[in-house]
């Protein structure tokens, strides 16, 4: 269930990217975000533990702000690889970035605590 809300929470991150930031685009509405949302979420679970494992030395060194960066790079991807996501700029792509990662890292805490609060009961 927590992958679920993961996706749903990515899927929403990249409208409100959309919504607030100009440069950033996702053509193909509600089907596009979600497509763009699955693609983020499996990079998300698959991609991301590899590459902050890989990155250990330097996310330390940082003390975590590599991992933007990481995040970043999955973003781009994202536009890479998917025709109807657009992302104009680099400072486009770096405050997607950073609102992305801020509301995966919200929903990341909310799914934790409410799998806390089932496992009391």
């Amino acid at each position: 269930m927590r992958l679920f809300w993961r996706l749903v929470a990515n899927i929403i991150a990249l409208w409100l990217a959309t919504e607030l930031i100009s440069g950033v685009f996702v053509d193909g509405g509600l089907e596009g975000l979600i497509i763009a949302g699955g693609l983020l979420g499996l990079f998300n679970l698959i991609i991301r533990p590899i590459l902050k494992l890989l990155a250990t030395p330097i996310v330390f060194l940082t003390l975590g702000l590599f991992s933007l960066v990481i995040n970043g790079l999955l973003v781009y991807a994202v536009d890479y690889l998917l025709d109807f996501v657009t992302i104009q700029s680099l400072g486009a792509l770096i405050w997607a970035t950073i609102l992305i990662t801020l509301i995966n890292m919200i929903a990341g805490s909310a799914t934790k605590k409410s799998s806390r609060k089932s496992d009391d009961h």
